[in-house]
């Protein structure tokens, strides 16, 4: 105890430091805050480095999670988004994708 009788206080941790802090700028700002500044970040990246270092970063991402998991783990999750998808849906939605990708512009992949 302290002289004047108050607790000394317990030091937290970097987690709940953070969980603190991040929950004052929401309840300052509102929750839409963090979506503004990401959205703002994103686009002052995007000019500084231009689209291609998006490409890159999500290769080395996808090669390394493919690394750690194995293609089967893909695999896996692709079934599962599609029964999710399958359950979530109506009836003609496949068709419905279906007719607009048919639709759609063709984009020749940069070589």
């Amino acid at each position: 105890m302290l002289p004047d009788g108050e607790e000394k206080p317990t030091p937290m941790s970097t987690t709940e430091a953070g969980r603190k802090g991040g929950s004052a700028v929401r309840d300052k700002y509102g929750e839409d805050y963090y979506r503004r500044i990401g959205k703002k970040g994103g686009t002052a990246l995007k000019e500084k480095r231009g689209t291609e270092y998006y490409r890159t970063i999500a290769k080395k991402g996808g090669s390394a999670n493919m690394m750690k998991y194995g293609p089967n783990h893909f695999s896996e999750m692709g079934k599962k988004g599609g029964k999710t998808t399958k359950e979530r849906q109506d009836p003609d939605f496949y068709s419905r994708i279906g007719k607009l990708g048919g639709s759609a512009k063709r984009h020749k992949k940069a070589e």
